[in-house]
């Protein structure tokens, strides 16, 4: 048997067959057009399915289901999507949709806990009972896994780890709070702070690198100069690992989770970042006499979407 795996984005929708060992036989993709409202949007999602497994499959019937990850929240027991700012979706009635265009059984979740059932699968987190998979972009994204299932909870929401407020008073969030771990852990957070130390040191390195714009100052602007061992950055980014390892070490307390994947953006630092994490992890976890989560690279990158949403249903 084979799964159909969709990546439901902002911008676009990817799709593709995948195997039991989370191997992706065949892909497709379109463009998502979230303008047009829900409805086409999901009709969609069914017609790159069924195209998808015309590439892959002589026969539907060797199709188990399908997996769709989401950029919101999905609560299986009502088939219906709440909340997805990305795709502008309220209350959205996402399986009665699909069951207009396929009778195949229908599962969703979050594409931060797709991605990290699709590490859990076949990437870094393999073999794993309990992993966690921590996305560090614009925002920050999560995705539990226990026993070798994605756990959301019984409203849809466990997995939204950016959000919780590790700096009380701190930084406002788009939620609306003050202090989530996103604040201070995503990209968009190293930006903040760059723009912010360049601003104030029209001659500092940072300020220098983007010829003095300091719109175009990104997150691998500084660490790029970290990595160079530019005081001021190496600063900036030794600030932004505590904060990244206060909600490591949460999760850890939390879960005790055997792997810890980072994905996403900052991800790009690759050992850099890894051994700035274990310089300062160490130092905060409580039993230190203890073995705790090894952190990682997520290594599945842009299929990690396509090959969880697939496995939701195995």
């Amino acid at each position: 048997m084979v799964y159909i795996g969709v990546d439901l984005g902002g911008t676009g929708i990817k799709a593709g067959v995948v195997d039991e060992q989370g191997n992706i036989i065949a892909k497709e993709s379109c463009p998502t057009g979230v303008e047009r409202g829900y409805a086409p949007v999901i009709e969609d999602i069914a017609k790159l399915c069924t195209r998808v497994a015309s590439r892959a499959v002589h026969d539907m019937s060797e199709i188990k289901c399908i997996g769709i990850g989401l950029p919101g929240i999905y609560v299986p027991a009502t088939g219906r999507v709440p909340f997805c700012t990305n795709l502008s979706w309220h209350d959205v009635p996402l399986l009665s949709e699909m069951r207009k265009y396929t009778q195949l059984p229908v599962f969703a979740d979050n594409d931060a806990t797709v991605a990290g059932l699709a590490e859990a699968v076949a990437g870094v987190s393999a073999g794993c009972k309990t992993s966690v998979f921590v996305t560090l972009g614009t925002g920050v994204g999560g995705g539990i896994i226990i026993d070798g299932k994605p756990y959301s909870g019984p409203h849809g929401i466990a997995s939204e780890v950016g959000h919780m407020i590790t700096v009380a008073g701190g930084e406002l969030c788009t939620c609306g709070n003050k202090g989530c771990w996103e604040r201070y852990a995503s990209a968009t957070a190293i930006i903040r702070e760059g723009r912010k130390y360049a601003k104030f040191h029209p001659d500092s390195a940072l300020a220098k690198a983007v010829n003095g714009d300091l719109d175009a100052i990104e997150a691998k602007t500084v660490i790029d100069l970290a990595k160079e061992g530019d005081p001021a950055a190496s600063e900036l980014f030794d600030q932004y690992v505590e904060h990244l390892c206060v909600g490591l070490v949460n999760l850890i307390n939390l879960y005790d989770p055997e792997i810890i994947a980072l994905g996403g953006g900052v991800s790009h630092a690759g050992q850099f970042l890894l051994d700035r994490v274990n310089d300062i992890l160490p130092k905060m976890v409580f039993y230190k006499t203890m073995p705790y989560a090894k952190v990682e690279l997520a290594k599945l990158g842009n299929d990690a979407g396509i090959i969880g949403a697939a496995m939701l249903g195995r």
